[in-house]
């Protein structure tokens, strides 16, 4: 199974963040007397790192470059301190993780998430597990869908594309496989629908961990 790579998506597929990511955006608002989002608003937002959900929380008429990136940095110092506080794994995953590196499969967390957020996540909830590379969000990488963050794992791992997986939630994380030339898996228990993943052309969707534990015991 050493010839095998599955690359994880965090939010939304290794863990629901989306308690905090709101939690740090109503703060961010707060701060500027906006109004706050729904629950619902927040799952749509998020998937295309950081800047992207700030900017679609904000009013239309405040999305300017300089406004933007000052509730970006409102924001993260308010959400890497409080990164935990309603994070939890998708039931199963933890176990599902720790059984495909029991097995030899070499493993990778690709994430639109800021780099400091996304290791102070992993090294808490996956602190025993050895993953190839953890990339979130790193200045001069490009966010997924590009497949810069895919190549680099690719390389980092030795791995043939025909033996790497890419598991995630969302149609970014679909289309980034697509385009890597590598097998997409969606799981439906994160923030987007299952209807999204299937019409990214999603090449298997798992309902469950040991759904999904099935489907890459097959590829």
């Amino acid at each position: 199974m050493s010839n095998k790579l599955v690359i994880f998506d965090l939010d939304g597929t290794l863990l629901n963040t989306i308690g905090d990511l709101a939690a740090g955006c109503d703060h961010m608002l707060r701060l500027r007397n906006l109004p706050t989002h729904s629950f619902e608003d927040y799952c749509s937002f998020v998937g295309n790192g950081i800047m992207r959900l700030v900017e679609r929380a904000l009013p239309a008429e405040l999305r300017t470059s300089e406004y933007v990136a000052a509730a970006r940095r409102d924001f993260v110092n308010y959400y890497i301190d409080h990164i935990d506080l309603y994070t939890q794994p998708y039931e199963g995953m933890i176990e599902l993780v720790n059984s495909l590196a029991d097995e030899g499969v070499k493993l990778a967390v690709a994430s639109n998430k800021f780099q400091a957020g996304t290791d102070k996540l992993i090294n808490k909830f996956f602190a025993n597990t050895e993953f190839v590379m953890i990339c979130g969000n790193r200045e001069g990488v490009p966010l997924k869908p590009d497949t810069a963050l895919v190549d680099m794992i690719l390389e980092a791992g030795g791995v043939n594309k025909s033996r790497c997986v890419m598991v995630g939630d969302s149609a970014v994380d679909i289309q980034t496989a697509k385009r890597a030339g590598i097998i997409s898996v969606g799981v439906s228990w994160g923030f987007r629908s299952r209807q999204e993943l299937e019409e990214a052309g999603a090449d298997y969707i798992a309902d469950s961990a040991e759904q999904l534990k099935e489907i890459l015991s097959t590829i």
